[in-house]
């Protein structure tokens, strides 16, 4: 039997790619969706098809709605009908996550893509194969609220790809600083982005951004504690832009490291990072967490994005950095919308199903 599994804001640009990688999944089944009250009582068919034009609005390259999925109707995410279903999918406007989420982990374990609930003390921000140890904190998060379900995060897409490298360098040489300048593609920006902004251009500044970076990192890379999770001290300066590239956030990463190390033994900390939980071999797993390229021209999002079903962070140009102490530089890219956003949710299921927090 498989789990049941409802996607809220399914009618979205996150909810659609959460269906996406849902689609023939060997361990979930779509059994419910819902979206704001504008889509309500629809079919998911007539919800993202305009019936006079013909135009669908389905954003999800290469991908098409399974007819199931089609044909199943749009509850109001405010009154979800929850009996029956094993898991929720929350990918919705913060505002919505807010008020939403609670009500839904009170009876059933939610993943969340949403910011509201990220740094609470006692919600896991989760990155698949990197900290997956947090899980427990769901455990003390179900004591304190009294609920039957929980709130699993993930956390902001430009800090995911970044966090698994550091992730990889913390754990063999131990990281003091950070530096990073992101160029972050534009489907980051949903639909909000007017198309003439990008064109020939960088906008030099996203709100919020730079402070998601800033405080969600150190959250991933601490240490599980009495009901919370201890931060390391880590400094991390960010800038972050937005450049004429439609999906995949390449990232210009600085950092000063506890201990002198070559360049070969940076590449020795990716390459050997994360084998344990690649070794599950989950459906929607990358086969390597990082991916080190010796070209100098690489990595780049138009040839890198989608390795590995866009699952892997690529890595390449690993040199000294001659500015910080014990400083190593490289550049990475990673799939903002697949690792950093449906995909990873996907993933981050896999792994709660197989580690006995969801069951059918």
């Amino acid at each position: 039997m498989k789990i049941r599994v409802a996607v809220v804001g399914a009618t979205g640009i996150a909810g659609q790619q959460v269906l996406a990688g849902l689609d023939n999944h060997p361990t979930f089944e779509v059994a419910a969706l819902a979206a704001s009250e504008r889509s309500a009582g629809k079919s998911y068919a007539d919800a993202i098809v305009d019936r006079e034009s013909g135009i669908k609005r389905w954003y999800v390259a290469g991908t098409d709605p399974a007819p199931a999925v089609m044909a199943l109707p749009v509850q109001d995410a405010k009154s979800l009908e929850l009996e029956g279903i094993d898991l929720v999918f929350a990918a919705v406007e913060s505002d919505a996550a807010r008020e939403l989420e609670p009500i839904y982990a009170r009876r059933v374990p939610t993943i969340s893509t949403a910011r509201p609930h990220r740094m609470e003390p006692d919600v896991p921000l989760l990155i698949p194969g990197v900290n997956l140890d947090h899980l427990a904190l769901v455990n003390e998060q179900k004591r304190r609220r009294g609920w039957q379900g929980f709130i699993a995060t993930l956390p902001n897409c430009t800090a995911t790809g970044m966090a698994v490298t550091l992730k990889a360098l913390d754990l063999r040489l131990g990281i003091d600083a950070v530096m990073v300048t992101t160029m972050q593609g534009i489907s980051g920006a949903g639909r909000d982005l007017p198309a003439l902004d990008i064109v020939e251009n960088i906008i030099p500044y996203i709100p919020r951004e730079e402070e998601r970076v800033r405080i969600e990192t150190p959250k991933i890379l601490g240490r599980l504690g009495e009901g919370a999770i201890i931060q390391p001290s880590i400094k991390i300066s960010a800038t972050c832009t937005r450049a004429g590239v439609i999906a995949g956030h390449t990232e210009a990463v600085t950092v000063a490291l506890k201990q002198p190390a070559s360049t070969d033994d940076v590449i020795a900390a990716f390459e050997s990072f994360g084998t344990e939980f690649t070794g599950l071999r989950l459906p929607t797993s990358p086969r390597h967490m990082i991916t080190v390229h010796r070209d100098p021209m690489r990595p780049q999002p138009r040839l890198d994005r989608d390795a590995e079903d866009g699952m892997t962070t690529s890595v390449g140009r690993i040199r000294p950095d001659e500015v910080l102490p014990n400083g190593i530089k490289y550049l990475l890219v990673t799939h903002n919308t697949a690792m950093g956003a449906g995909k990873g949710a996907v993933l981050l299921a896999e792994y709660l199903a197989h580690a006995g927090y969801l069951r059918a």
